[in-house]
């Protein structure tokens, strides 16, 4: 792959900010396919997992189509993977979003909402929204292209409690820390939106596309 042009699939599965997230993917410099069948995923360098939306209604959108097996299929045979918000956040085995609905399982743990209540007591203002700082941690290949901590967009009210700490590569603190990013091998998940994040966002859309190539 060094110095083509990478092909990376947007997952189109049915919700999501799929325009605004291609058209950031577009600008580092890849080619896009805006996919909705298990095929286009298949024949893609790279997947990127758009996300806005409920997790257990995005579940049951990817099982309709068979996406959920073409996304784990993916993972495990090595294809490189991208999470954004609900696309991290479905990486793990269930949330008590609604109930309790099942995700792709690809990581252990739990994705939960954030309490009503801070450290201090007082209430805490759900959905999280705005500009937060991560600090990145780790040795992951995206990792290197990136400053020690950056400034991003959240918009949720959900967030990911990792089994394993290892897994976690970014954390943020919104009165207490919690996990902002999680990778495996060849899995790299952020929960905030760099399609929304101005130059930080475009630094790791940058870092994405550059690991892809090489």
């Amino acid at each position: 792959m060094a110095g083509a042009s990478p092909r990376i699939a947007v997952l189109d599965y049915g919700a999501g900010n799929i325009r605004s997230v291609a058209k950031a993917v577009e600008r580092s410099g890849a080619a896009v396919d805006v996919c909705s069948d298990a095929s286009g995923l298949r024949h893609a360098d790279a997947v990127v997992f758009p996300g806005v939306g409920a997790f257990a209604d995005a579940a049951r959108s990817l099982a309709a189509k068979e996406l959920d097996v073409a996304v784990r299929e993916g993972i495990a045979e090595g294809r490189l993977y991208l999470g954004l918000c609900l696309g991290l956040q479905l990486l793990f085995e269930d949330s008590d979003e609604h109930g309790d609905a099942k995700g792709l399982g690809v990581l252990p743990g739990r994705v939960r909402r954030f309490p009503e209540r801070g450290v201090s007591g007082e209430r805490l203002l759900v959905p999280h929204i705005g500009w937060n700082r991560v600090v990145w941690s780790g040795s992951h290949p995206m990792l290197g292209s990136l400053p020690e901590e950056d400034v991003y967009y959240f918009v949720h009210s959900y967030r990911a409690e990792p089994a394993d700490p290892a897994h976690i590569v970014g954390t943020t603190d919104y009165d207490g820390v919690f996990t902002a990013a999680v990778a495996k091998e060849n899995v790299f998940a952020v929960q905030f939106h760099p399609e929304k994040s101005q130059r930080a966002g475009k630094r790791l859309i940058d870092a994405f596309v550059g690991w892809v190539r090489s």
